[in-house]
């Protein structure tokens, strides 16, 4: 967990996802192997184990990932890069490229609001597959697909669309070619 993820938020956007899902937190409990009352405890606490994280995230469709080694090179907030390397740039357009939707690859290259923010930048492009991109786009970051949510990603975000969306499709062209022969 980021040090700009406090428990309490973690387990608010689990709890919309499993809201989102028609659960009631003894049927989420239940289908995470623990009891109501211990979801209740987890609330109010400051710290948790990350089993019980892993249980509540993968009853919803959610997953808690533990990223290593993204202290340094992050924005005074940890929600961006503090700068957009080529290399990075690189393997960001060939996530995109690929229409990969695992959050774990995502989040393995970015913090997940900065990666959300990409993916809703990459469904607003003609030839992605919208809602999935959406959905992984919510998945990283709660709230990551609402218009003012996304204006503040465009602020600051390293990423420009104008060059990053043409060199997705530039990348994309040649694989789909590859395939067709």
């Amino acid at each position: 967990m980021s040090k700009s993820t406090s428990l309490t938020k973690l387990v608010a956007a689990l709890t919309r996802e499993a809201r989102r899902k028609g659960l009631t937190d003894s049927a989420w409990a239940s289908h995470a192997g623990m009891r109501k009352e211990s979801l209740s405890r987890l609330r109010r606490r400051a710290t948790c184990d990350f089993a019980t994280l892993h249980a509540l995230a993968g009853v919803v469709g959610a997953s808690v990932v533990v990223q290593t080694g993204q202290t340094t090179g992050l924005s005074p907030d940890g929600h961006f890069p503090a700068e957009l390397h080529r290399d990075l740039e690189e393997r960001l357009v060939d996530l995109c490229a690929r229409a990969e939707c695992e959050p774990e690859q995502w989040t393995a290259l970015g913090p997940p609001f900065f990666m959300a923010g990409l993916a809703v930048m990459l469904a607003g492009a003609p030839g992605h597959d919208r809602s999935a991109l959406l959905e992984l786009a919510e998945r990283l970051h709660p709230g990551a697909s609402e218009p003012a949510v996304f204006a503040r990603w465009l602020e600051r975000s390293p990423v420009r669309p104008s060059r990053f969306l043409p060199a997705v499709r530039a990348y994309a062209r040649p694989a789909r070619t590859r395939h067709a022969a």
